[in-house]
């Protein structure tokens, strides 16, 4: 059995699942978030994009319904005994089948909180679910009850958030001893993937962002891959990925030359940073942290090239995408604990001279502050 954390941490992690439950009068949690199954269970798959959710009671009960292929996924990833398959065929329905488990765990008339928010439960299949528990039983949406404590890492899971942050570390340098004038963007993608795969670190939960030119104005991944120019700009986003568990970073590097308005700009994204950083510690909500972000590239001048986030939390998290709840935003009334793993980006995109600047790292909040997780330099490099 492939567990990635001890019984006595996963134990930990039902009771205070189990204790939620109990203080909202939830009898029994329909979990569809794969990050959720992870977290509670240890279960490792990418079936989540077919119908299958694992689900909770009072007692502790848990039973997952899932497909066959993922019956001995379940088996050695997971702590899970009671495995239930749906089968694949003609007019298949399997919430007709959950319905069946809710009778046996005697549900009926009972309250059940369903994760709806979960990229597992298409809308479709949410429909399909209500209509079939709907005079069976209570049900409302209770997607952040376990992402609230998930946003608050254990020691176990620090540990994995360092090591990722290390791969992290060693994908930059490789960018550093690979990039050039003439190298293919394919080729630094290449060689960031392979420090960490050696490394032991794991498929992302996103594609890296990469571009040079115009494309280094994109905050996604795009398939174009270019040729790095004499005079150019490379912006790249990635992450350190072990257990699932992620750490990222932000860069934008000027090929060649650096515009006088990139080192402004680079400049105004250290700065704002480092603001950020300030107010990055327990007791503090994260939209004070995004405030400061807004507020210092504001007085530079650079409202109009920000964005109207600064971050989010990182942890496990599967496709399609590494970002975590909670976002950091204006009025976002979360407070900041010790535990949280944030990913601060300052990030600036000038349409008007085509130009690019970005800067993010990921940080651990301590009891008394934050601790910056990569220990790559912030300077602006010239390549």
């Amino acid at each position: 059995m492939g567990l990635h954390f001890s019984k006595e941490e996963f134990s930990l992690r039902k009771s205070k699942i189990i204790k939620l439950m109990k203080d909202e009068s939830i009898d029994a949690l329909l979990i569809f978030r794969q990050e959720s199954m992870y977290w509670l269970t240890g279960y490792d798959t990418f079936g989540y994009v077919f119908f299958q959710t694992l689900v909770l009671d009072q007692k502790g009960n848990i039973i997952l319904l899932t497909r066959a292929p993922d019956l001995r996924q379940a088996q050695n990833t997971s702590n899970i005994d009671d495995i239930r398959i749906w089968v694949d065929k003609d007019g298949s329905n399997p919430q007709e089948d959950l319905k069946i488990i809710l009778n046996e765990l005697n549900l009926k008339g009972k309250k059940i909180g369903i994760e709806y928010e979960a990229y597992g439960l298409t809308g479709k299949n949410a429909l399909k679910l209500n209509k079939s528990i709907e005079n069976f039983c209570y049900y409302e949406d209770k997607s952040e009850l376990i992402t609230k404590l998930r946003a608050v890492k254990s020691l176990e899971e620090i540990n994995y958030v360092r090591k990722a942050a290390h791969l992290a570390d060693n994908a930059l340098d490789a960018v550093w001893k690979c990039t050039k004038a003439g190298i293919s963007e394919s080729k630094i993608l290449a060689e960031m993937n392979r420090v960490i795969f050696e490394g032991g670190g794991d498929y992302p939960a996103n594609e890296f962002i990469i571009g040079s030119g115009k494309n280094a104005l994109l905050c996604r991944y795009q398939s174009e891959k270019q040729i790095l120019k004499d005079k150019d700009q490379l912006t790249i986003e990635w992450a350190g990925t072990y257990r699932h568990y992620h750490s990222a970073m932000f860069r934008t590097i000027p090929i060649g030359k650096a515009e006088t308005k990139h080192r402004e700009m680079h400049e105004a994204c250290e700065e704002a940073l480092i603001n950020c950083e300030s107010k990055l510690k327990p007791g503090n909500t994260v939209g004070e942290v995004f405030d400061i972000h807004a507020k210092t590239l504001d007085s530079l001048n650079f409202n109009k090239s920000r964005m109207n986030a600064c971050g989010y939390s990182l942890g496990a998290t599967f496709s399609p995408n590494w970002m975590d709840w909670p976002m950091l935003y204006t009025g976002n009334p979360y407070i900041i604990e010790p535990g949280n793993v944030f990913f601060l980006h300052m990030i600036l995109m000038d349409s008007t001279n085509k130009l690019a600047m970005n800067l993010g790292e990921t940080y651990l909040v301590t009891e008394n502050g934050n601790e910056r997780l990569g220990k790559s330099k912030l300077d602006l490099v010239v390549l």
